[in-house]
Order: C-alpha cells, then sequence, then structure tokens
C-alpha cells in the first residue's frame, strides 16, 4: 500500500466522522492559530518600535546626569564645548529640560496639560520636527531667557490657523507662540501628540523647573558608524568631571532599539512557547482517537493481516491518517491565525501585525510532526495485533 493510497483512506476515514474530526482537530487547530497570533503581534510590534526610532533617530545619544551627592556639575556650556570641539563626530546637541504646567490660551477659560520640553537650537532638527510655520528657537531666545514657545498643531487647531503671535499663558506667566509644528497625529485630539510645547531650555529651566542644573542633553552622532565614538567623547568629558562613571549614563538611541527588539523576541518566544503547549494537547486527543480507532477497525486490520499486508504497512496507514489529521488542523489554524492576525491590525491604530512565511511553516510543520508522533504509538499497536485474534474480534 502506497503513501497516496494511505493519505486517500485517511481522508475517506476522516469524512465518515467530520465531527469526530474536528473534535479531534481542535487542540491543534487552536494552536496553531494561537502561534501564529502571538508571533504576528510580535512581528508588528517590532516594525512598529523600528518605525518610531527611525522617526527619532537612531544616530543620537542620550546623556543622563545623576550626580548623586556631587558637588561637582558640568553645565549647558561644557556640552556645547564638547560638541564644538568635534565637529566631526556630532551634527547636533541639546539640553533637554522636561517639565509641566497648566496651560491657557487667550480664546477661553479652558486650561489644558501639554508635554512641555525646554530645548537648544538645534533639537528639532536633531528628532526631524519640522516646523509649519514661524521659526525656531534660537541663540537669542536662550541667551535672554525670552518667554517665547513653539506650539503643536493642537494649538493651531485651537487658533484656526491663526497661531503665530498669540499669547499663552503657562501657570499664569504670559509666553509668545513663535513657531508651529506640522501636524503628526490627530491635531484635534487635546490628549494626543500634537498637545505639545517647546520652550528654550534657560526659560524651561529658570521659570518652570526653578532649577538651573540640566540632567539630560541629546547629541546626535555624524552617521552611524560615529556613534561609538561620540558615545567615548561623552564618557570621557564627563569622567574628566566626575571622576565617577556612577553619576552619569550615556547610551545611544540604537542601544535601546537592540535591547528593546531583543525583548519583544524574548517575550514573543515565550508566549508562543505556551501557545505550542495546546499543539501537545492536540497530540494527546490525535493519539486517544487514534487509539479509540484501532479498536473499532480491529477486525478491519485483521483481514488487511490475512490478505498480506504486513505489519510496516498497518503502521504506515495509521501514522499517515494521524499525520493527516493534525495537517488540515494546522490548515484551518493558519487560516484562523492569520484572520485573527488582520483584525488585530484593523482595531489597532498604527499597528500592523505580520503573519510571515517563517511562522506559517513553521506552525505547520510543528502540526504535522505532532500528528505523527503521537500517532505512532497507536499505529505501533494496530501493526502487532495477532491476525487470528483480530479476525474473532467483535
Amino acid at each position: 500500500m502506497g503513501v497516496i493510497q494511505c493519505f486517500f483512506l485517511a481522508l475517506k476515514s476522516l469524512s465518515t466522522s467530520k465531527m469526530r474530526a474536528f473534535l479531534t482537530m481542535l487542540g491543534i487547530i487552536i494552536g496553531v492559530a494561537a502561534v501564529i497570533v502571538i508571533m504576528s503581534l510580535g512581528n508588528g510590534l517590532t516594525v512598529y518600535v523600528n518605525d518610531v526610532f527611525s522617526e527619532l533617530g537612531t544616530t543620537t545619544v542620550n546623556v543622563i546626569i545623576t550626580g548623586r551627592g556631587s558637588t561637582r556639575n558640568v553645565d549647558a556650556d561644557d556640552m556645547y564645548g564638547l560638541y564644538e570641539s568635534n565637529t566631526d563626530t556630532f551634527s547636533a546637541v541639546s539640553p533637554v529640560i522636561t517639565v509641566s504646567g497648566r496651560v491657557r490660551t487667550s480664546l477661553d477659560t479652558d486650561t489644558y496639560n501639554p508635554t512641555m520640553t525646554g530645548i537648544g537650537e538645534m533639537y528639532l532638527d536633531a528628532n526631524k520636527l519640522k516646523i509649519e510655520s514661524g521659526r525656531d528657537i534660537t541663540y537669542i531666545d536662550i541667551a535672554y531667557n525670552k518667554k517665547v514657545c513653539i506650539a503643536g498643531a493642537f494649538y493651531d487647531y485651537l487658533y484656526n490657523g491663526d497661531t503665530l503671535g498669540q499669547r499663552i499663558k503657562i501657570n499664569g506667566d504670559n509666553y509668545t507662540i513663535i513657531g508651529v509644528l506640522e501636524e503628526k497625529g490627530d491635531k484635534t485630539d487635546e490628549n494626543g501628540s500634537d498637545n505639545v510645547l517647546y520652550l528654550p531650555y534657560s526659560t524651561a529651566g529658570r521659570f518652570l523647573a526653578r532649577t538651573a542644573n540640566i540632567s539630560t542633553y541629546i547629541f546626535v552622532a555624524d552617521g552611524e558608524e560615529k556613534i561609538d565614538d561620540a558615545k567615548r567623547l561623552i564618557k570621557d568629558r564627563l569622567y574628566k568631571t566626575f571622576r565617577n562613571d556612577d553619576l552619569y549614563a550615556v547610551i545611544s538611541n540604537s542601544e535601546i532599539l537592540d535591547s528593546m527588539n531583543e525583548m519583544i523576541g524574548i517575550i514573543v518566544s515565550v508566549l508562543a512557547g505556551i501557545a505550542a503547549i495546546s499543539l501537545v494537547v492536540g497530540g494527546i486527543g490525535i493519539m486517544n482517537i487514534m487509539l479509540v480507532s484501532v479498536t473499532e477497525r480491529t477486525r478491519e486490520i485483521g483481514i488487511r493481516k490475512a490478505l498480506g499486508a504486513k505489519g510496516r504497512h498497518i503502521k504506515l496507514q495509521f501514522v499517515i491518517e494521524a499525520g493527516t489529521t493534525s495537517a488540515i488542523g494546522g490548515v484551518i489554524g493558519i487560516g484562523l491565525g492569520v484572520l485573527a492576525a488582520r483584525a488585530a491590525s484593523m482595531l489597532i491604530e498604527d499597528f500592523t501585525a505580520v503573519p510571515t512565511a517563517f511562522a506559517v511553516i513553521l506552525s505547520f510543520g510543528i502540526s504535522v510532526a505532532v500528528g505523527i508522533i503521537f500517532g505512532y504509538l497507536p499505529a505501533r499497536k494496530a501493526a502487532k495485533l495477532n491476525p487470528i485474534e483480530s479476525l474473532r474480534h467483535e
């Protein structure tokens, strides 16, 4: 009996009891679908994170100064001096001060709570933020602590396009809008990415943060190949002041991206492994049904052996039947998994779950392997049946 003939016999056997066959496949279907969905979500998350970091720039180097208990410190002039001495390595530098406050426009009495950041004159270019109208923050704004700001598109929506020159109150002080950023998301959403304000870092430090100490800077390396040199120069400069590398941290966006991708990969692998447990459960279900099938078809097996079938022929028949059952379940599971991944892409904004060929082939291969492995024991039992005793079986 050939493999093809065994395959068609397996299909015929499954078609005689469709409900039992479906219930037998159910564990395989769920397991394959779960693996496809989890790996698709993981791939989609990886793509999303990479896209976000590509917008921020992978050549950005973040400097965080803690200075715990140290009387030594570096200031913005020190960091600008480092930049100006190494323009062949750095393309930009900017202090960063994150502040908070309540904002009120001249339109009404409503207050808003935007994301506010004190920045230098190179910050917007370093972060690929484009000004739709108006101008960027300049050295003069920083040197004279001017109360000016660059507003996100949300404020352009509030002022109906007439935003430049308008005054807004931040914690009761008047600030003039000198520039408006391009829309990034939905500018009508108060809680969205367009409700932002950028101020000169000197102004933010003096009037909002109430401190002259700046703990965060960003440098931009002049190309991917300059990242290591940029980090070395920054570390050397900071160590020269602090004499203790525990008082600061220097990390590039590319390192953060690699760490996040590695973390996502581990999480997806663990979740896919957990989901694959249902494949084992499905395999046990196939083994149980195949054992029942061997008992039900004992007389049939006896007749085949009496007509000259060898034990290996009987074993091959039942192994192929188990493999066919799991393969059909795998195909159904793949279909459901792909549909679920597409549904997730439709439900989650700006996110695409990506079913890959690797995930499909891997889950299908595992499902078939599970069926064959768990089908071997019933097949072996069928092959060892005594033909005379099998013929007597009622």
